[in-house]
């Protein structure tokens, strides 16, 4: 398997992580809940990857569980925004360096605020994309939070 930034990202941060790969057939095969079905891992344990704007600061990250909806008042809450809305698809790439399915927290274009749900601290580990569609790394949320300077809260329902 071929490193991505991620991955040396976080070897260069000392950050244990494992690594996963999957055939994606198709851009419908991308998403997170598809992912978590091709390594054969329980939907809680697969995060995706969501870029939000808000009102008042800017871009923000949210990285919550692959069966789970953003909820967008309770991120604009924690963000002090009075509202966020999704970014668009076509935005992603220009905004984050990264193109949809291979979006990942880490190594983005600009270190944005990020929010990982809070029911990440309760395993042991979390998949997110390595940045590169059918790549993926398992890491402890706790290290999530600490590469991205990033924060917990309920942010899904």
């Amino acid at each position: 398997m071929k490193k991505t930034n991620v991955m040396r990202t976080l070897e260069r941060k000392g950050i244990l992580y494992t690594a996963y790969e999957t055939k994606t057939l198709s851009d419908q095969e991308i998403d997170a809940v598809s992912v978590s079905n091709a390594l054969g891992v329980d939907k809680s344990m697969v995060y995706k990857t969501l870029v939000v704007k808000g009102d008042l600061h800017g871009y923000i990250v949210a990285v919550i569980p692959a069966d789970a909806q953003l909820n967008l008042k309770a991120l604009a809450k924690v963000t002090q925004n009075k509202k966020v809305e999704m970014l668009l698809s076509k935005q992603l790439q220009e905004v984050t360096g990264y193109i949809r399915g291979g979006c990942s927290p880490i190594g983005m274009k600009t270190l944005y605020p990020t929010v990982i749900d809070v029911k990440s601290i309760a395993l042991n580990g979390i998949i997110i994309s390595a940045g590169r569609r059918g790549q993926q790394v398992e890491l402890n949320s706790h290290d999530l939070a600490k590469i991205t300077n990033g924060s917990f809260a309920s942010i899904t329902y």
